[in-house]
């Protein structure tokens, strides 16, 4: 048998989000996904086709992942303490690893009114790990201080069962210090300057002394694999995020 062969394009934007998202997810975790999720979603149905076979995806929209509530049952499966991962996403995220979802300036009087945070504060606390994901890595988004909290990795309220574990971007992945309870920077991705990241956050990231690595988040097999039975996947749940990645 012939051992499929690589497509001759470059690695795209996404596809490198998608991989370094798959990294981060562990064999025998349950991981959920909400609307408008199609990073996350790959990611997971990639960890599951290469190093974790025994993940339990639960992806909205997935035709083979029926909600008889909607997302009022994927809310019972998180009370329940039945989700070890989940992805949330923000207009702003801060040092402290919260996320606002609402308004951007004054309260009273803000520059733009947001749909809001939907479940993310309660999900934020009761799932085991939260993967915050952004298209974007610039200083409008990565503040010192959101403006409205609409779930935070912070606290110690004594429901919680776990926090944030990470943050993906375009340019890198970002870690939680659960000690320090701030965002710090774990790895950059191949060909983006460290100078790049750091200059497009809003605040420091406790690089200090340390050597950052770079990392690879794709090796060939995986490759292979998302471009293949991932991506006929994805165009079932997300068929334009296909479109645009894979093309028609």
């Amino acid at each position: 048998m012939t051992k499929p062969t690589i497509p001759n394009q470059p690695v795209k934007p996404p596809e490198v989000m998608i991989g370094a998202i798959s990294r981060l997810l562990r064999d025998g975790e349950w991981v959920a996904t909400g609307t408008l999720s199609p990073l996350p979603a790959a990611a997971a149905l990639l960890a599951k086709m290469t190093h974790a076979p025994h993940l339990t995806t639960l992806i909205y929209g997935d035709p083979d992942f029926r909600l008889s509530e909607g997302f009022h049952e994927l809310f019972a499966l998180a009370q329940k303490g039945k989700i070890d991962v989940f992805f949330l996403s923000g207009v702003q995220i801060d040092k402290r690893g919260s996320i606002n979802l609402s308004m951007l300036g004054d309260y009273n009087r803000p520059s733009v009114r947001l749909p809001g945070g939907a479940g993310s504060s309660m999900l934020s606390a009761l799932v085991r790990r939260v993967i915050i994901f952004t298209t974007s890595h610039n200083k409008r988004l990565f503040v010192p201080k959101v403006d409205f909290v609409n779930a935070t990795a912070a606290d110690d309220a004594p429901w919680r069962r776990g926090g944030l574990s990470h943050v993906v971007t375009p340019l890198c992945v970002m870690a939680f210090d659960g000690t320090k309870k701030e965002i710090i920077l774990e790895s950059i991705f191949p060909g983006v300057p460290l100078e790049e990241v750091v200059g497009n956050t809003g605040f420091d990231l406790a690089i200090g002394e340390r050597s950052i690595p770079i990392m690879n988040p794709l090796t060939d097999e995986e490759l292979i694999m998302l471009r293949g039975p991932v991506q006929e996947r994805m165009r079932l749940i997300y068929p334009q995020f296909a479109a645009s990645v894979w093309g028609s």
